[in-house]
């Protein structure tokens, strides 16, 4: 009797405590799914434009906007004038390196001015991430440190500290289709910011251009050369230049120099002032078809040897015209753009080993390096114009330096870089790139004491100037203004 009335009351139990437990568990599951009623799906756009606000937010405060009046280099008839000199305003962008007022923006932006005015962009903290305003902006002189006008590139330098720097990674990891963000002040607009993806990596739109570039079609437009374009990091990786457009607009084809390039740049701006580059004394091309079916030449791809420069180091080595180089240091060369990089890295008194491809034969030829001479433009950009115009003779000339001199028949003087546009309505019987060596017969060794025998000349009296002009000497006769 007594087990079996425990048995009846365990019974009742356990059948109580099933009810309990079942209870429990449906009211927990009703729970949960009033609970993920109340909760929103996931939104993906929406959460896409809180990561684009965050990136506009971290980077904005590195881009500043660069106004500059300057000087524009012009070419026209080169029989007449070579190059001209035109003062002019520029609006572009620029993008901050160092927390210390290092700037770099393109060459172009400048147009050849010393100094330029920087624009920062008006910061406001909210509740610890910045916010970029087009309100009420910093605007500081900025020194121009450097230039590379062959490569597009310049750097400035603001005194100011603090100043929030783009990271530049350590390599270039930019890929095709990749998500991209080109940031500056088109059209003078200041803090704006477009989207696109990596349309090609290494581009060349010239084939016998030593530069290549970055394409994509986030919109670019007038005033974001300069600007930086970025990943999805926030990291630049490369530097807005030029856009190709029948209409002068955006037309999804942009251009942005690598940050490999611009890093490399930048820290020989900032140690030099200017690129040191090695040089062996070549132009080269790339070769087409049709210049392969013209020439009988034994490949369609690769680079042929244009051009040699009389008694320099490629010429010594035995380099010749038509010559296909195949490698450099052991390096294989397909394009003219791999050709730049194996010779300009290296440093001057190295050497480099070329194997060309003469007719049919292979040669191995060893040349020495030395630093690429700067062109007449690259002085030009270099000088301060208003204290290197001679404008008694219309032009605008600098010093020449040591590796000038070691190329000419007589190892001083002075150098024209350009016409000055003032000059344009008088015969001058100068151009680009001649060497003043003389006045009357007097030796001229600087630019001080080319104005100091000028300032004793009256208006309209002709002078006898020995010029050097593609390494030959001559006597031109030009009238005092």
């Amino acid at each position: 009797m007594l087990t079996r009335s425990w048995y009846a009351t365990a019974r009742w139990l356990a059948t109580r405590l099933h009810d309990a437990l079942g209870a429990i568990c449906l009211l927990a599951m009703s729970s949960a799914l009033a609970a993920a009623q109340d909760q929103q799906p996931p939104n993906l756009l929406r959460d896409l434009s809180a990561s684009l606000e965050t990136l506009s937010a971290e980077v904005s405060p590195s881009v500043v906007q660069v106004e500059a009046t300057g000087y524009e280099v012009e070419g026209s008839d080169r029989e007449r004038t070579g190059l001209v000199v035109k003062p002019q305003q520029s609006i572009g962008s620029g993008v901050i390196v160092d927390a210390d007022g290092y700037i770099v923006t393109n060459a172009h932006v400048l147009g050849g001015a010393q100094r330029a005015t920087v624009v920062l962009p008006h910061v406001s903290d909210n509740g610890g991430s910045a916010t970029v305003y087009s309100g009420p902006r910093e605007s500081l002189p900025a020194q121009v440190v450097g230039t590379a006008p062959d490569i597009d590139l310049a750097l400035l330098k603001v005194e100011a500290t603090g100043l929030k720097a783009l990271p530049i990674p350590a390599h270039d990891g930019v890929h095709q289709g990749e998500l991209v963000f080109a940031f500056g002040s088109p059209e003078g607009l200041p803090n704006s910011v477009t989207m696109g993806i990596v349309s090609a990596v290494a581009r060349q739109p010239n084939l016998d251009s030593p530069s290549v570039y970055i394409q994509t079609d986030a919109p670019i437009n007038p005033g974001n050369s300069g600007g930086p374009l970025v990943n999805v990091k926030g990291e630049l990786v490369g530097l807005n230049t030029f856009i190709l457009s029948d209409s002068g607009g955006s037309e999804g084809l942009g251009f942005a120099i690598p940050s490999a390039v611009v890093s490399a740049a930048y820290l020989q701006l900032r140690a030099y002032g200017r690129m040191h580059r090695g040089y062996i004394g070549i132009q080269v091309q790339g070769i087409t078809s049709s210049l392969a079916t013209g020439l009988g030449l034994a490949r369609t791809t690769g680079v042929i040897v244009a051009d040699v420069s009389a008694g320099g180091p490629a010429d010594l080595a035995g380099v010749q015209i038509g010559d296909i180089v195949l490698t450099v240091n052991g390096h294989a060369i397909d394009s003219v753009p791999t050709l730049a990089l194996e010779v300009e890295t290296q440093g001057p008194g190295e050497t480099v080993t070329l194997d060309v491809l003469r007719e049919t034969t292979r040669l191995s030829l060893t040349t020495q390096v030395i630093e690429q001479p700067p062109d007449g433009s690259v002085l030009v950009d270099l000088a301060d114009i208003d204290s290197h115009s001679i404008k008694r003779l219309g032009i605008v000339v600098t010093d020449i330096t040591p590796t000038v001199a070691s190329t000419l028949r007589i190892p001083f003087g002075v150098l024209v870089a350009a016409r000055d546009e003032r000059s344009l309505d008088r015969a001058v019987p100068l151009m680009s790139g001649d060497v003043i060596h003389a006045v009357n017969g007097l030796r001229i060794r600087s630019i001080v004491g080319l104005r100091a025998l000028l300032d004793g000349v009256k208006a309209d009296a002709e002078v006898v100037l020995q010029i050097e002009r593609g390494g030959q000497l001559k006597f031109v006769t030009a009238r005092i203004f």
